[in-house]
């Protein structure tokens, strides 16, 4: 696949995996049928739909999906399974994250349930298995060397985390190292009006072990689409929790909108895209952006951002105009 695509930008190395993802990969929280975490936040999408913004991901170059099991319970996992077997991708010509959920649950369960995740997304393997929060049941030390287990069973390719914090990361990289292992990933909210991984130690400390970041949320659920702010009744028709969101940060993201509306205007694009642009590489190859689409046109349209390098001189821009 990656061979016929014309494309001016490189795979980045996932941590120290040697795999090379595309900086950005497609989210699939929007794939869960309105069901689990989805409730209040997307709304519904058909499988034809979820076909097309598959098909529109890979045609642009994107090598890599994130899903989990909290997305719908499965549904997730198994709409995004069938978009990719109508693309006629095949396992192994894509790389597929998912995320063990931990609430009331103990670290024995991520290697009795990683079957469950498989069924879901049959004939696909997990590549990156990840854990979708620390949890209170479970040790990180006890997460990790289950995690262990599996990677040498063969059973996946990466370790990953997520939403865990400086020392949380440092905890898991420690036990993983004592495996022989590497931590692959943390994922993490970041985008311009969520920065706290700059100041928190996150980013420091990734950069520091060789940790990649996927960001969540790249696009602030919407808001740096813009729409919002030309047209705010636009907000009646997004799911209430998502809404809510959105309307909080309305205000405080317009000085950035018009920053990202200029900077826009020098490369013909869309300030979602210099949004994306500036998530992916702000920081140099550390930080992925996980970026969701509930339209094949969202899709082929996030790709975009891709091409667009921006100066140091816009970097400095958007870091200003964005620092609260």
């Amino acid at each position: 696949m990656n061979n016929i695509i014309d494309k001016k930008w490189a795979y980045r190395e996932l941590g120290k995996t040697g795999i090379g993802l595309s900086p950005i990969g497609l989210g699939g929280w929007q794939f869960s049928r309105g069901k689990g975490a989805a409730i209040g936040v997307w709304g519904m999408l058909n499988q034809t739909k979820v076909n097309e913004i598959v098909l529109n991901s890979l045609g642009g170059g994107i090598n890599w999906f994130d899903t989990a099991e909290a997305y719908g319970m499965g549904q997730s996992e198994e709409a995004l399974a069938e978009a990719l077997k109508q693309a006629g991708i095949q396992p192994g010509e894509c790389f597929i994250a998912t995320k063990w959920q931990p609430t009331l649950r103990f670290a024995s369960s991520i290697k009795t349930l990683l079957p469950m995740r498989e069924g879901f997304l049959n004939p696909y393997k997990v590549d990156l298995y990840q854990v979708h929060f620390p949890g209170l049941f479970a040790s990180i030390d006890a997460q990790m060397d289950n995690m262990a287990a599996l990677y040498k069973e063969g059973r996946i390719r990466a370790i990953g985390v997520s939403n865990f914090n400086a020392s949380q990361m440092r905890i898991a990289q420690k036990r993983l190292n004592e495996h022989g292992l590497s931590l692959a990933s943390n994922q993490v909210r970041y985008n311009l009006l969520d920065r706290q991984i700059e100041t928190n130690g996150v980013l420091e400390t990734a950069r520091e072990l060789g940790i990649s970041l996927l960001a969540f949320s790249p696009l602030g659920m919407g808001i740096f689409s813009g729409k919002y702010q030309r047209n705010p009744e636009y907000l009646q028709q997004v799911p209430f929790i998502r809404r809510k969101s959105i309307r909080r940060a309305l205000e405080k993201s317009m000085p950035i909108i018009a920053t990202l509306s200029e900077i826009a205007g020098r490369y013909s694009a869309d300030i979602a895209q210099v949004a994306l642009a500036w998530v992916i590489y702000g920081q140099g190859d550390t930080v992925f952006a996980i970026a969701g689409a509930s339209t094949p046109v969202q899709a082929r349209e996030n790709l975009k951002a891709l091409d667009i390098k921006l100066t140091t001189a816009e970097i400095a821009e958007l870091n200003k105009v964005s620092r609260f």
